[in-house]
Order: structure tokens, then sequence, then C-alpha cells
């Protein structure tokens, strides 16, 4: 199944998202360091959503005057953030469209980027184009927050692979979704990254994932990256 198919099903019945409309708690401690520690005046900034779901952090920065861009594979999701958009007397641009195809946007046309868990269900070649895409489209020193799955020390994770290997390196099939995900060791996400980006933070983080009612106990990486 297509990643497309499978996130249009997800958020048609969902297993996994939540569909909340909150900002995500992981977005606002980013953006909390870049005013502290970047002194970036978080108004008047062009920021793109990559994977933004229903709108919960594009909207919550437009609402605080910044213009925002969301891609989202799932025309749900694009339907329900829109939505949210108009009730909320935003303008927001979504647009249905995959993370890992040439972005239709100028090069630096973005001062922040954001990817939380959106580029998991990428395959090697997608991901080579999110990544040089995001890097194109970002000014110089541009901003880039990153909440990936981890494999150091992730129980679920490791016995994902070997039990529903993948066809990638560090793959594993998520049958209930009839999805491909990757997770990453530290030092792979720092290679991959590092190519186009500066990794100046790199933490990870133990959240626990409901999923068809159960919880879950997963790590991710959250990175704080700024473009070469």
């Amino acid at each position: 199944m297509p990643q497309d198919t499978a996130w249009e099903n997800e958020y048609k019945r969902p297993q996994l998202v939540t569909k909340d409309a909150k900002p995500q708690k992981d977005v606002l401690r980013f953006l909390k360091f870049l005013r502290k520690n970047a002194n970036i005046d978080l108004e008047n900034l062009n920021v793109l959503d990559l994977g933004s779901g229903t709108g919960r952090n594009a909207n919550y920065l437009a609402e605080r005057g910044n213009s925002a861009v969301g891609l989202e594979i799932s025309a749900t999701a694009v339907e329900l953030a829109k939505s949210r958009a108009r009730e909320m007397g935003l303008k927001v641009d979504y647009r249905l469209q995959s993370i890992g195809e040439k972005f239709p946007f100028d090069d630096g046309a973005f001062d922040i980027a954001l990817d939380v868990t959106s580029s998991n269900s990428l395959n090697e070649k997608e991901r080579d184009v999110y990544l040089s895409e995001t890097h194109r489209v970002l000014k110089s020193g541009g901003y880039f927050f990153v909440k990936a799955l981890c494999k150091d020390g992730d129980k679920n994770a490791k016995a994902l692979i070997k039990n529903n290997p993948g066809p990638e390196r560090d793959t594993y099939i998520n049958k209930d979704m009839n999805l491909v995900e990757r997770v990453f060791a530290r030092q792979d996400f720092v290679d991959f990254y590092s190519k186009y980006f500066e990794v100046f933070s790199l933490e990870k983080k133990t959240n626990y994932t409901r999923f068809k009612g159960q919880s879950y106990k997963r790590n991710f990486w959250l990175a704080y990256l700024k473009r070469k």
C-alpha cells in the first residue's frame, strides 16, 4: 500500500494520530529555544511545516503573526487543517503533497522548517529529496526542527526490525497501518542530516505512544538543526 493511502486511512480512522488542535510540546520547546538562545523574534517569519497533519503547529504559528505553509500527504488531514484555520480566522497555505517530492517553493523562502515524525515513512530516495529540498528552501542560517524515531535503547523498535523487517536499512513494516517506518541510531542521524545542516542539539526522549488503545514506550530524537 502506498504511504499516501496508508496515511489517508489513518486520518479517516485514527489508530495513532490524535487530531489534537493544540501545538505539540516539543515544537513549543524548540520555539522557546530560538527565542531565548538564538534571539529570534517569533513574528513575521516564514514557516514550513513538513507533514502538517491537522494544522496544530502551523495554525499556532500563524496565530502569532507568522506566515505558515503546510505540506501534507493526507487529503482528510489537509481539509481538517484548512477548516480549523478558517474557524480561527487565519490564512494558512495547506497543500496536498508528499514531502518526499520536490517542493513548489523558491530558494531561501523560509526561516524555519518543522518535521515532527513526518519523514519516518519515506524511503531512502524520497528521504534524500526531502533533505536537499528542505536545505534549498530554507534561508542561509535558517533553523530546522526534526523529531524522528530513535533506534538506540528502544526495545520495541528493535523487535519490530527483527520480526517485521522492511526493505531498507533499519526499517520495519507497521502491519497495522501497512506502512514502512525508519528508525535512526545516533550516528546514522548525524551522518545523514549533517550533509546539509549543523546539528547543534540532539536529544533522546522517551514517550509513550498510544496505538489501538494501548500504550507503547518509544524513543525519539529531538534535533535542532541550522542550515549550513
